[in-house]
């Protein structure tokens, strides 16, 4: 054999044992990766919630008699002192002691609910004038950059929300004039004549009670349409203004308690093409328990937002409508991120795979604020580090990984 073939036969074999050694490795682990990042980070509890007119008024029937049908439909407009009905008198009228008790604590409590409701106007008026005032000091710190953005806008949703406010307490006041006035025609109605004196009238000329509407509004609910015979306290309609919505939040009582009042509300899921604005006004003091899908029990608390876009974003809105909320709780412009999929626990501390040379390392991080997606990293990590997501239990320190 030459010395040539020798050689060719040594490298054949050295080939082929190289290519059994390079068989015989591990093959790189198949993982997902992506890049820590920095930019805004946003912190929200989220929640399912329900439209609901501000001020409603039930029309109710203010003492016994013959209801004619109904001619008022939902979503007809009525106009503030629009007749919406005439209750006739029964033949022959009940003018017992109990009935006429009855319709003079009525009309002691009618008036009672309109010095109530002046006193709220009042406030409602003081309270606009004050954040009026704080507006126009914190925007002229902000011409002079002595506030931020945010706390201008903070103080224009105030302004705003005083301003619904009084609306909402002189809705009040009209509604309560009005059920004075209802009980003081009912009690005119139910009080015997003085013998010889002619009739008393109250709203209709044979003795009927004509009911107005108190307010401008809609029909939003009709309780009694067709011709009947009513008992005093009946309800007959329901009126509200569908323009004034708010949203009921309903959220766990553990995620309630980071929210405050003026917090910023994302709505979706509306039925619209894009979200709408809105401004937390309250966060009930009282919680309730409703069980789950699962049949969990939970503590559950309403949290009660104002809309704060243009009126004519959310136009086709109307009262009881679902929307899914998200309450901002804290955010930041500026923050490193790392997605929360490459987080996992070791010992009591956080930890990512980070991707360098063909290799994944582990390393410890320190972990901020967390949304839905992505984590505040403190230290640890830089921007432009890639990490793998979903690591599985199986990656170890040093692995050889190849990102798909």
């Amino acid at each position: 054999m030459t010395i040539a073939r020798k050689i060719l036969y040594a490298v054949l074999a050295a080939l082929l044992v190289g290519a059994i050694a390079l068989a015989s490795l591990p093959k790189p682990a198949l993982v997902e990766a992506s890049a820590v990042t920095r930019g805004p980070l946003v912190v929200t509890v989220d929640g399912d919630g329900r439209t609901r007119i501000k001020d409603r008024f039930v029309i109710s029937a203010p003492v016994s008699g013959q209801m004619p049908r109904l001619e008022l439909h939902p979503g007809d407009r009525v106009a503030r002192g629009a007749a919406l009905v005439e209750i006739a008198p029964i033949d022959p009228p009940l003018l017992d002691a109990r009935s006429r008790a009855q319709a003079e604590a009525h009309a002691r409590s009618a008036r009672a609910g309109v010095s109530q409701v002046k006193a709220r106007v009042a406030l409602a008026e003081t309270s606009l004038a004050q954040a009026r005032v704080e507006l126009a000091r914190v925007r002229t710190l902000h011409e002079r950059g002595g506030v931020p953005q945010a706390e201008l806008e903070a103080a224009e949703f105030r302004e705003r929300a005083a301003q619904a406010e009084l609306e909402s307490a002189k809705f009040g006041a009209r509604v309560a004039q009005y059920e004075l006035q209802t009980a003081e025609a009912a009690l005119v109605r139910m009080r015997p004549a003085a013998p010889g004196a002619p009739a008393r009238r109250a709203g209709g000329g044979d003795g009927s009670v004509a009911l107005e509407s108190p307010v401008d509004g809609t029909v939003l609910r009709v309780f009694q349409e067709s011709a009947t015979l009513l008992q005093a306290g009946a309800p007959i309609l329901e009126l509200g203004d569908p323009g004034a919505l708010e949203i009921v939040i309903d959220l766990l009582s553990a995620d309630a308690v980071a929210v405050k009042p003026g917090a910023e509300v994302r709505v979706e899921r509306w039925g619209g093409e894009a979200p709408l604005e809105a401004r937390v006004r309250l966060v009930e003091p009282s919680g309730f328990t409703k069980v789950s899908a699962l049949g969990v029990e939970e503590q559950r608390v309403n949290v009660i937002a104002d809309f704060s876009g243009p009126p004519e974003a959310r136009a086709a809105l109307g009262d009881g409508y679902r929307v899914y909320a998200r309450v901002v709780v804290w955010q930041k412009a500026d923050v490193i991120k790392a997605p929360q999929t490459a987080l996992f626990r070791r010992g009591d501390r956080w930890a990512v795979f980070v991707l360098a040379d063909g290799r994944a390392h582990l390393r410890e991080v320190e972990i901020g604020k967390r949304s839905g997606s992505d984590a505040e990293v403190l230290a640890g990590l830089g921007e432009g580090d890639r990490v793998v997501v979903h690591p599985s239990d199986t990656l170890e320190d040093g692995a050889r990984v190849e990102v798909r």
